[in-house]
């Protein structure tokens, strides 16, 4: 058997834990704290591949191998790869309490509504994105990704964030730090940080919960133009919305740009369905109802007052793109937006003319093109208990798909 410990977080270690293991492996810090027997194996627990192949070779000779893990190896933790390279079956886990438990312990918060997302050797953007679009999130942290890398990242969007930095949970350095984003950023947090916790400070938790986790997803999407404000029908309406965000495609963890946004009804519906969105708009008055309707439905939407594609060069890259204005300036907006769009851009155009610019953009920037012309018509009533369509205002809605790469990073 390989008897997977978890310790590090106040937990002692179990005293037989030890008792006939001939081989230890473990981080440096987990190591210092035992004492194996004479002749036991010791491996600090660096890179993962030779710490395994050692570990197969005890396997194999039916020798005792124990591995000591912080907190709970079971979450985010290397009990994952070792069921994958030897099987669950040959795994006896001893669970301690996670990191993310003990942080949200130590300042009396329930922990069951965080949305808790890794950092620990993965690209960052995904941690932010959460952060951003969640009111209580635990973020796992690593080299390169943490809490000052964290901190500068929301501070250039959303500095309205409290962070928890919790370092060196169960010893004798403990620390639990709440600080902003921006504190976070100037600071450097050494190599003790366990785990950094993203709070909204205003918001509270409603209700009992049924479901742990991030809150389920809307029971509806494309919303009627009612449940937006907006001014003389300068709204995406609900036809074109609900194919656009199937095009789009917004989930937890992406960044979603809404350019030209208006009402903001398309980065409202992005921000329900788990997205981070920045909405970018030129006339304040929009600006303003953006961030009502985002209020008003209870998302988190970053609002940028300015005209693209200016602006755009001072945002991150978004995951995918949401066109609903530009003028004159469509193609310079789409090309702008095309080159940093991750996996798509959608474009809704009024204008037939426009069409053939917009798509040579998204063309010429790899994409995969399509498009389709909506027209629809609505149920209207009518005097004497009877009914007619009522035509809406077509829409040519036009969208980009990258194309994947090919193992040499080519576009396939």
């Amino acid at each position: 058997m390989i008897t997977v410990v978890g310790t590090g977080t106040g937990a002692p270690l179990p005293l037989d834990v030890l008792a006939g293991a001939e081989l230890v492996v473990g981080g440096r810090r987990h190591l210092d704290a035992v004492r194996p027997a004479e002749g036991v194996e010791r491996v600090v627990l660096g890179a993962l591949a030779p710490a395994l192949d050692t570990i197969a070779g005890y396997v194999d000779k039916d020798r005792r191998v124990v591995v000591l893990a912080s907190g709970d190896p079971g979450f985010f933790g290397i009990v994952r790869v070792l069921a994958e390279r030897f099987g669950p079956e040959l795994l006896d886990v001893r669970p301690g309490v996670s990191s993310v438990a003990a942080a949200f312990a130590r300042i009396g918060l329930t922990w069951d509504d965080a949305v808790v997302v890794s950092a620990h050797g993965r690209d960052l953007r995904t941690a932010v994105n959460v952060c951003r679009a969640r009111p209580k999130v635990a973020v796992l942290t690593g080299p390169g990704a943490g809490p000052a890398e964290l901190g500068a990242a929301l501070a250039r969007k959303d500095g309205t964030r409290t962070l928890v930095v919790a370092s060196a949970l169960g010893s004798a350095q403990e620390r639990v730090e709440r600080v902003t984003p921006a504190e976070a950023a100037g600071r450097d947090w050494g190599s003790s940080v366990s785990v950094v916790l993203c709070l909204d400070p205003k918001w509270s938790p409603a209700g009992v919960r049924t479901v742990a986790g991030t809150p389920p997803g809307p029971t509806a999407w494309a919303l009627d133009e009612g449940e937006f404000a907006h001014r003389d029908s300068m709204i995406t309406k609900f036809e074109v919305r609900a194919l656009a965000l199937a095009r789009l495609g917004p989930r937890l963890g992406d960044l979603v740009w809404d350019v030209g946004a208006g009402s903001g009804s398309v980065a409202v519906e992005c921000a329900r369905l788990g997205a981070a969105v920045t909405a970018v708009e030129k006339t304040r008055d929009g600006v303003e109802r953006i961030r009502a309707n985002a209020a008003a439905h209870d998302v988190d939407v970053h609002v940028v007052h300015g005209a693209a594609p200016t602006v755009l060069s001072d945002l991150d890259d978004p995951d995918a793109v949401f066109v609903g204005g530009g003028g004159r300036e469509l193609p310079a907006i789409v090309s702008a937006c095309a080159r940093r769009a991750r996996r798509s851009v959608v474009v809704a155009m009024a204008a037939l003319d426009r069409v053939p610019a917009a798509r040579e953009a998204l063309v010429g920037a790899g994409f995969d093109c399509d498009g389709v012309l909506l027209h629809s018509s609505r149920l209207a009533p009518l005097p004497g208990d009877v009914t007619r369509l009522a035509s809406t205002n077509p829409v040519f809605l036009l969208w980009g798909a990258r194309r994947p790469l090919d193992r040499e990073g080519v576009a396939q």
